[in-house]
């Protein structure tokens, strides 16, 4: 096997090396070593090591792509081929209308709109417009090569292999795919945090009917600004969405040998289309990368090579806006613009449904800056009035470059090399980036896609709508009557009215740089980041606790020095409770103060909690596992923090010149402790679980019939290694993880030409529960255990679970 790998590599990268070949045959027996893309079967070599992991050889982007399409869709089939129905506009064809999607390429809450959607988008030609593009502004040749080639690669893997997996074995929906496919899936990740967050709204707006003569009916309500910016501030948090992260990069000048090191934690859903899937990728001479790819795609989305390594963190950058509309009182089909009238695009679109029939026809109306929406979820009503709607201004729509992003990073040889890379794609939509490298050098930048929102331009040109959500949320609502309210240009911007990246806030050689999904402000707490527009994010403002948290771990692991990729490994898992630390021993004070021990619950009815007090005073901080008492405070904690103003709950409040330790100082008489402790108290023994049973026992996960405890914690703990999981008692507890700490790696360097790398996925490889690599990492996370990465050759060939496949186009 090892004899057979060597003979592989050797063949490819002689090809590579090699001018192109003219038509010929791949042999049975080995990689394709005949023409390039033009002629001939597309092929790769997979090298298989522990835990599932492709090491994948290829000749050049086609094949890279057709051995990575293979590759994810031996581990991923149904997964993937779901998506593809999504981004078809094909889900209620297959699953009826009324059914909803798994959330992971758009919010929509059915497949009916889901499907309105993304067929609108397919008939408009808006992919294959925009992967006609010429670069900078559309994709690479290099890029639409590898599309091409994943493409070819998923086709083949359907063509040659049984499917095993019981959500999609024998299912006719799952079908050969394009480019224009592959492409589709990209898209929709691009504008999950503007059209995608908004499918519901624009596939429901409608104007409004002409009243009857006579007719008494009431137009709908404009939008109120007060309920507007603080649903505009819920739906922009990052600290609510089901995706999220921390990253840590430590410059030389804090480590044991001067080299950089690197710490991602993504946040991301466990199941479902948004999971990542590892690989490595390589073309000798040309590309040799490793790390977490998000499912569908050709690139290693966050990774390392023998120079750099780097993870991204959701970002608060608002990326897009609303132009408020002013509408002909004829006609609410058509918009003012400078005084004179413009008539809006009405697209209708048809959507088959399950059970034959006629398709569900229906029109969106779209505008010069984008489509007529009627909401931003449920809590964000936009009405369309006779005088008034709202058009969604969204700049990722026309941004398929995140895999030129994903592939230029990949490349890179530095720090720099990664700034360089974001500057000359800017395909990044809605993340930060934070890298370090071999040299010792560090960066934090906020260089995502970002409709050009100048504060300047929001004071000039905000509706009274949009004077309440913008300081509130960055959600510009411009004046759509007015064409001198659009966005600018920066100079450096490859599409016109975004932000070009010499705007994006950065932070370059600090001894850390952290970013746990609040604002750049607090990358470096003693290099505070100031001066960026608010579309960018808050300053000056409180800080999560996962920040908080993460920002004193980082400072002081950065003060101390001296650090190695094993101190990476311990923070990973370190799982401090920040909240525990701030107010536990305060609850626990309270819990002791109540009279006669008891307490009276939500409902009135007094609870003896005095069991409780202990629990909570010897509870060691942490949420691990084995943890006892952290279970208790994590339900308490959230019913507390939950009901309880922040001026109610801590005696000292925030202060902007002590952002990382305030508010603190739990306000021990806050009514609201001994009802938390009460309905806490309760909801356990009605449970039959003890005060002190360790956290494991009811967080966990069942994997093979087998229940893995978890440790790490919610949100609402601060907890780094981020674990959210739905609560039900009657299955025990926390049966399930929904998102949380997902594809980790802890990467430095030791001067040697291997990087010194520790990964894992926590889901595993596989969706498929027949493959050994479904819950194989899962087990390790639930160990707080690594995997050693194999990134050189003789570590790859030196794997005692080596696996060598040659997969190939049959034509």
């Amino acid at each position: 096997m090892r004899r057979i790998a060597v003979t592989a590599a050797a063949l490819l990268a002689a090809t590579a090396a090699a001018p192109q070949a003219g038509a010929a045959t791949g042999s049975a027996t080995g990689p394709d070593t005949g023409s390039g893309p033009s002629g001939g079967g597309l092929s790769a070599v997979i090298r298989y090591t522990e835990n599932g992991i492709p090491h994948i050889l290829a000749r050049d982007y086609a094949h890279l792509g057709f051995g990575t399409g293979w590759a994810q869709a031996a581990d991923q089939v149904c997964v993937l081929a779901d998506g593809f129905l999504t981004v078809a506009g094909e889900r209620s064809r297959w699953f009826g209308p009324d059914a909803a999607p798994d959330f992971s390429l758009s919010s929509a809450t059915k497949n009916l709109s889901s499907d309105l959607y993304f067929k609108g988008v397919r008939d408009a030609g808006t992919v294959e417009k925009l992967l006609a593009t010429p670069a900078p502004a559309g994709p690479g040749k290099d890029v639409r090569e590898l599309m091409r080639g994943w493409a070819a690669g998923y086709n083949a893997w359907l063509a040659q292999n049984r499917i095993t997996d019981p959500a999609c074995k024998g299912a006719a929906w799952v079908r050969p795919v394009t480019v224009t496919d592959v492409a589709a899936r990209g898209f929709a990740v691009s504008v999950l945090g503007g059209q995608g967050r908004g499918v519901d709204g624009i596939t429901s707006a409608r104007p409004p009917a002409p009243a009857a003569p006579g007719a008494g009916t009431a137009p709908p309500a404009a939008a109120d600004p007060g309920a507007a910016a603080e649903a505009a501030r819920q739906l922009f948090d990052t600290t609510r969405y089901d995706m999220g992260s921390n990253a840590v990069a430590f410059a030389g000048a804090t480590t044991a040998n001067g080299r950089g090191l690197l710490l991602g934690n993504p946040h991301y859903p466990w199941q479902g289309g948004r999971r990542f899937w590892q690989s490595q990728q390589t073309i000798p001479g040309e590309l040799n990368v490793s790390g977490g790819s998000l499912l569908g795609t050709a690139v290693v989305n966050i990774g390392f090579n023998d120079k750099v390594a780097w993870s991204h963190t959701v970002a608060t950058g608002t990326p897009v806006n609303l132009h408020q509309l002013a509408l002909d009182p004829a006609d609410p089909t058509v918009y003012l613009v400078d005084g004179k009238p413009e008539r809006m695009t009405e697209r209708k679109v048809g959507v088959p449904v399950a059970g034959g029939g006629a398709p569900v026809v229906r029109s969106q109306w779209w505008t010069r800056y984008g489509p007529v929406v009627s909401n931003l979820g449920p809590t964000l009503p936009l009405p369309w009035t006779a005088t008034t709607a709202y058009a969604l201004a969204d700049p990722n729509a026309a941004n398929l470059r995140g895999s030129d992003t994903a592939l230029a990073m990949g490349k890179s040889r530095s720090v720099a090399g990664i700034q360089d890379a974001l500057k000359r794609t800017q395909g990044l939509p809605w993340v930060n980036t934070v890298a370090a490298d071999a040299a010792g050098d560090t960066l934090f930048t906020q260089s995502q896609v970002l409709p050009r929102i100048t504060d300047e331009l929001a004071a000039r040109c905000s509706t009274p709508l949009g004077r309440a959500t913008y300081p509130a949320s960055g959600l510009a609502v411009l004046d759509g009557s007015r064409g001198d309210c659009a966005p600018g240009t920066d100079p450096d911007a490859v599409q016109p009215g975004v932000f070009g990246p010499g705007r994006a806030p950065t932070l370059r050689g600090a001894p850390y740089a952290e970013n746990s999904n609040d604002s750049a402000w607090l990358a470096n707490a003693d290099r505070p980041l100031t001066g960026y527009e608010r579309v960018w994010g808050n300053v000056g403002t409180p800080r999560s606790l996962r920040t908080r948290g993460a920002v004193e771990d980082v400072s002081a692991m950065a003060a101390r020095g001296r650090l190695t990729v094993r101190d990476l490994e311990r923070q990973q898992y370190a799982n401090r409770v920040p909240a525990g630390d701030l107010a536990a021993a305060d609850a626990a004070k309270a819990c002791a103060a109540l009279p006669g021990g008891t307490a009276a619950g939500s409902d009135g009815t007094a609870v003896d909690v005095s069991a409780a007090c202990g629990v909570l005073a010897a509870w060691d901080r942490t949420a691990d596992s084995t943890s006892r008492g952290a279970l208790l405070f994590d339900r308490f904690w959230r019913r507390l923090s939950a009901s309880t103003a922040a001026k109610d709950l801590w005696l000292v409040p925030f202060s902007a010149a002590d952002p990382v330790r305030t508010p603190r100082t739990l306000n021990q008489a806050a009514p609201g402790i001994g009802r938390a402790l009460a309905d806490t108290v309760a909801e356990l023994r009605a449970a039959g679980i003890a005060l002190d049973a360790p956290l494991g026992e009811h967080q966990f996960v069942v994997r093979g019939g087998e229940k893995l405890p978890v440790g790490g914690g919610s949100e609402a703990l601060g907890v780094w290694n981020k674990i959210e999981a739905p609560w039900s008692a009657a299955a025990g507890g926390y049966p399930e993880v929904t998102h949380g700490s997902s594809h980790m790696q802890a990467v430095g360097w030791d001067g040697g030409k291997c990087p010194v790398a520790r990964t894992l996925l926590t889901y595993g490889q596989s969706a498929n529960p027949e493959s050994p690599f479904h819950a194989d990492q899962t087990r390790l996370f639930s160990q707080e255990r690594w995997v050693t990465s194999r990134f050189c050759e003789r570590d790859i060939l030196a794997s005692p679970r080596l696996k060598v496949v040659w997969p190939r186009e049959r034509r």
